[in-house]
């Protein structure tokens, strides 16, 4: 481990509980709307899984209550559990925003804690709301880019569960004892692996739920007055040492000087994002040049080591759909195929396709030269042709980057599809309405008012 500063945790802290001082600047004021948009209509079109009635029952065994809103339905429940929902509604498609050095979701923790919060205590501002998703977006982010060795726990719940944290810090002006002793007491509860990910397991987004109760609780916890470790991060078994060894503690010393949401890509497909690389060249090469599935004899993705790792997997028959949104043969063979990749490509006639699963087996993922276990780009794609040609394209970043970011109009296109694609329906005024909320947020009194519109009768 490299020499860390006088205290990570320090560092943190003093970040978060100086946040009220710190305007937000433009980039960072657009990018909190754009990404709190984002995350919102991914949640609505969440609630299309069919596990989400199941997980609304199961979750009413843990407590009566109806202090916040299970988005996409008319029911209140126990701020815990409508953390544990909503968060799962906004990972649950891999359709969510991510921050790609730091592998970390950060805004479905984040989000889905801040507002069931906010639902539940009342009076929570726009203005402020957006301040305490910087600052937690912040934390999540720094401590994901600390993180040097390979993904082995659940970076986006975890590093996510931080911020969270820290958001609520922020909203409700902790001071930095009863903020470092509720970090502390979230990490006593932290949990999610990467084997759920590995086994393409639905519990998966469940991981981003269980992380968003545990940050609630922590914050409970904590303004009792009960201790929790102090030494989180750098200590003997601390967080870097048991989960995320080797760590550079290098952006803890910038903590306060980046806006981490502006770095944020958005997901343009309901996909793992290391599918992206492969099926961004594959459908950039196939409009320069006009080929059709039936012309391809093979396909090769050079990547990374977290692109093999994570979405190198065949396609198999049989396979469900949290398999399916990590498996980048598939991914790419259903962009090919219908020139878009959608949340109903997971659906259970989409993933039985023949036509799919042979034109996945044409599809690889290989080794290239980067050594660097947390880099998702760049990659190259090359295609073969059966009339002998081969194609290629290097990809320096991947669409949805900073450095490739979506167009407004695309933007609002996703959130269109999204907000069509819930269970409930959204006609077109909700939408125009959530538009609307959304660009007012920061004068909005009481974001309750936003919560309004996630509520399907």
């Amino acid at each position: 481990m490299t020499a860390a500063p006088p205290s990570a945790v320090a560092s943190l802290v003093a970040h978060v509980t100086q946040a009220s001082a710190r305007p937000l600047s433009a980039a960072a004021v657009s990018a909190v709307k754009t990404f709190t948009l984002d995350s919102l209509a991914v949640a609505l079109a969440g609630t299309r899984v069919p596990l989400a009635p199941v997980l609304r029952s199961v979750t009413r065994e843990w407590g009566v209550g109806d202090a916040a809103r299970a988005w996409g339905t008319a029911e209140r429940v126990p701020v815990g559990t409508a953390a544990f929902l909503n968060g799962w509604l906004i990972h649950n498609q891999e359709f969510d925003c991510v921050h790609e050095r730091a592998v970390v979701h950060p805004m479905a923790v984040v989000l889905a804690t801040l507002l069931a919060h906010a639902d539940a205590r009342g009076a929570v501002s726009g203005k402020r709301l957006m301040q305490a998703l910087s600052v937690a977006v912040d934390v999540a982010v720094t401590i994901g880019c600390a993180s040097q060795g390979r993904v082995r726990f659940f970076r986006p719940a975890v590093c996510g569960a931080f911020g969270a944290v820290a958001g609520l810090a922020a909203l409700d002006r902790l001071d930095a004892h009863t903020l470092t002793h509720a970090l502390g007491l979230l990490y006593s509860q932290l949990s999610g692996t990467m084997q759920a990910h590995v086994e393409g397991s639905p519990v998966l987004p469940m991981q981003i739920g269980f992380n968003a109760r545990a940050a609630l609780t922590a914050l409970s916890l904590a303004r009792a007055g009960i201790p929790g470790p102090v030494d989180f991060l750098e200590g003997r078994f601390g967080y870097f040492r048991l989960m995320e060894e080797p760590a550079d503690f290098t952006p803890f010393a910038t903590i306060g000087d980046l806006e981490r949401i502006t770095e944020l890509s958005h997901k343009p497909f309901p996909s793992g994002r290391a599918t992206h690389g492969g099926v961004d060249g594959l459908l950039t090469l196939q409009r320069q040049h006009g080929f059709v599935a039936a012309d391809l004899r093979a396909m090769r993705v050079f990547a990374p080591p977290l692109v093999r790792q994570l979405v190198d997997r065949p396609a198999t028959v049989g396979m469900v759909a949290s398999y399916a949104r990590l498996c980048l043969p598939y991914v790419a063979a259903t962009a090919l195929l219908t020139g878009d990749v959608g949340v109903q490509d997971f659906d259970a006639d989409a993933l039985a396709d023949p036509a799919r699963l042979a034109l996945a087996a044409r599809i690889s993922v290989l080794p290239d030269s980067n050594v660097e276990v947390n880099a998702l780009a760049p990659q190259r794609i090359e295609v073969d042709l059966v009339d002998g040609r081969t194609l290629a394209l290097d990809l320096a970043a991947v669409l949805g980057h900073p450095a490739r970011a979506l167009t407004r109009a695309q933007q609002l296109a996703k959130v269109e599809a999204c907000c069509r694609a819930s269970a409930g329906g959204f006609a077109r005024s909700r939408v125009a309405a959530l538009l609307d909320a959304i660009g007012a947020l920061d004068g909005m009194p009481d974001v309750r008012v936003l919560l309004d519109l996630l509520v399907t009768p």
